[in-house]
């Protein structure tokens, strides 16, 4: 089959590979689509620390937002599955840890991450394997575009369940990047009062055509109470400012991750008796993501720019937008033949 494969930094294509098998407990996807993500572009520039922690190497095979429809089941999985439309948990614990039998196997130490960690191939490619633990199926009211947010729709869905946030509350989001349109969006959707701080103008005003009026830059910013302030950004600054700015007595959620390290003043942090909440996946969301996009309370669609082919990869991967890409964040890959737009 054919599987988009990174090298060595900077270089990566498409090989044939030998499709993957359904082992005990595994299926095996035909995947249709595949997004690209900032943790995806970090391993191919050989910036991402699981390469530096030992727990990635090159060769990878990165993709770890998909769908696709089970074609096959190994020993022990229910025949039901196959024909089904299907996306996944990234995270896949070791499931007998004192951490995977308390509910908290997406920071289990011995996990793999599909197309990430510990060598677990990723779903850029015409096929997958996957356990039958981590597989979500998709209505129909969820198509293929959508189906293949919902990985990053959970982690932005965990981190507004992480803000505590109640109807009426004000909530600003830091970045307005796919992850913080995202947990803008289902903050909207939770009756929030949603605020965006970003810094280039093309990502302001597309965040304004999804409705969000609040999206300003920092010398925009007016000066409000932010019951919560969600940082979905990479900028290494910009938790402190979180912290400085949220109410007392409020929270903080930190889901983006700076390519160095982000510091704040934990007697900040103390005085003004502030939550601090991590969100690491989307471990926990995914259900309610596909809820969400069935009943249309939140759309992602609208984020996609622009599909391509699994050879189209690398330039993308580098940062270049295609030449027809539309304003949103995402870019996604057509794996079997759909046709790219």
């Amino acid at each position: 089959m054919r599987a988009f494969v990174i090298t060595a930094p900077g270089e990566a294509g498409v090989q044939d590979v030998p499709p993957p098998v359904a082992g005990p407990g595994e299926v095996v996807v035909d995947v249709q689509r595949a997004g690209v993500c900032g943790t995806d572009m970090e391993i191919f520039s050989g910036d991402m620390e699981y390469l530096d922690q030992g727990h990635a190497e090159f060769p990878m095979r990165i993709g770890h937002e998909w769908m696709g429809t089970v074609i096959a089941v190994g020993d022990g999985v229910d025949h039901g599955w196959i024909g089904r439309r299907v996306t996944g948990d990234t995270m896949l614990g070791c499931g007998v840890c004192s951490r995977c039998t308390s509910g908290r196997q997406h920071v289990c130490e011995y996990r793999t991450e599909i197309g990430v960690r510990g060598g677990r191939p990723g779903a850029l490619a015409e096929q997958v394997a996957v356990p039958e633990r981590a597989l979500k199926p998709l209505p129909d009211a969820v198509d293929d575009v959508a189906g293949a947010m919902v990985e990053p729709g959970g982690t932005a869905l965990r981190a507004v369940r992480g803000a505590g946030l109640r109807e009426g509350d004000r909530a600003l989001v830091l970045g307005p990047g796919t992850i913080g349109l995202l947990v803008a969006m289902f903050a909207r959707a939770a009756g929030a009062d949603v605020h965006l701080l970003g810094r280039s103008d093309r990502s302001l005003e597309f965040a304004r055509t999804l409705g969000f009026a609040g999206a300003r830059t920092a010398d925009e910013l007016p000066p409000l109470a932010w019951d919560a302030v969600i940082d979905a950004s990479n900028a290494a600054e910009l938790p402190a400012k979180a912290l400085d700015l949220v109410e007392p007595g409020k929270r903080v959620v930190y889901i983006g991750i700076a390519p160095t390290p982000s510091r704040i003043d934990t007697r900040t942090l103390a005085i003004k008796d502030v939550t601090a909440v991590g969100v690491l996946s989307a471990s926990g969301g995914l259900e309610g993501a596909i809820e969400a996009y069935a009943r249309g309370s939140v759309d992602p669609r609208p984020l996609v720019a622009a599909t391509v082919g699994l050879e189209d990869l690398p330039p993308v991967l580098a940062g270049e937008r295609p030449a027809d890409a539309g304003p949103g964040p995402k870019i996604q890959a057509a794996i079997r033949g759909e046709d790219q737009a």
